[in-house]
């Protein structure tokens, strides 16, 4: 695995699900050029409640005030794939929205859950694949895999179309 050298900063008033296939895009076609032979998987997740972006908040500071804001809400996880192989020429992206409604928290829930956790490096303050499943009252998505940022069953998918056998 290696990691892109991608700029992620929000480009003007970029949405969230364009940002994220940027982002996706931008991080294959970064691995690529180091790469032609390989196939190249590039993903990124951006999280938005209420049309205001939540990026990954780095500190337990901004992860409670990311969780505050979306308690009671409904978050949209954007979860885009490219992947790219050059010497097959092979190109695909794609995108899965998962929604997620949060519950009413307290901020003693809040603490709890950022103390066990500390999902600081998660779009959102989310780690949904560890406890913060626990603060969720409704999770609506066609791929359970897509929460926690790569949509396995379209990429077995994209992969079986680059010529790869999946089962």
């Amino acid at each position: 695995m290696r990691r892109p050298q991608v700029d992620e900063a929000l480009r003007g008033a970029e949405g969230p699900a364009p940002r994220a296939e940027r982002l996706a895009l931008a991080k294959a076609q970064a691995i690529a050029a180091l790469a032609p032979d390989a196939v190249v998987i590039g993903a990124d997740q951006v999280a938005a409640c209420e049309e205001r972006i939540l990026d990954k908040p780095g500190n337990a500071a901004t992860a409670r005030l990311q969780l505050r804001f979306q308690s009671g809400r409904a978050v949209h996880f954007y979860s885009a794939v490219a992947v790219i192989c050059r010497e097959r020429a092979y190109a695909d992206c794609f995108m899965d929205r998962t929604s997620v409604t949060l519950r009413a928290l307290s901020d003693l829930e809040i603490d709890a859950y950022l103390t066990a956790d500390e999902p600081f490096d998660c779009a959102g303050s989310l780690r949904s694949e560890s406890l913060g499943v626990s603060l969720c009252e409704s999770i609506v998505t066609t791929d359970p895999t897509a929460l926690i940022g790569l949509p396995l069953i379209r990429l077995a998918s994209s992969l079986r179309a680059c010529g790869y056998r999946v089962p």
